[in-house]
């Protein structure tokens, strides 16, 4: 897995410091993300990839069983009901590597965090 005294200068070089099978779940997080929230930026922050849209939106990361998705994210209660078997530690998220991954789970969250992301700045303006 990666090296923790790396610290990656962009997505691709956290993407890269993972053996292929990774790599491959990894870039699929990634395209996900960026067909779910038009016009986000790529960045690193806290050694993760993370994308912003006036604040962090969502981070991403991969460990040695599972993808950690993060922030927390307050949801009705039918997505918090497809969240709860995956729900971590102070509401992240764990998407396990020995099961399918639920891109279309993490569409649906990026899509409610750029809904989010625009509702704070339209109330902040």
């Amino acid at each position: 897995m990666a090296n923790a005294q790396a610290k990656p200068a962009s997505i691709d070089e956290y993407i890269a410091s993972f053996p292929p099978k990774i790599q491959a779940i990894l870039e699929t997080i990634r395209m996900t993300v960026k067909d779910a929230a038009p016009g986000a930026q790529e960045t690193i922050s806290y050694n993760m990839p993370a994308f912003t849209m006036g604040g962090v939106m969502v981070y991403f990361a991969a460990f040695k069983k599972h993808i950690g998705f993060y922030p927390p994210v307050k949801a009705d209660a039918k997505l918090q009901k497809e969240l709860a078997p995956y729900l971590g530690e102070k509401g992240s998220l764990r998407f396990p590597l020995d099961q399918p991954m639920p891109y279309a789970l993490i569409e649906k969250l990026v899509k409610l965090r750029v809904k989010q992301m625009r509702s704070k700045k339209a109330r902040a303006s």
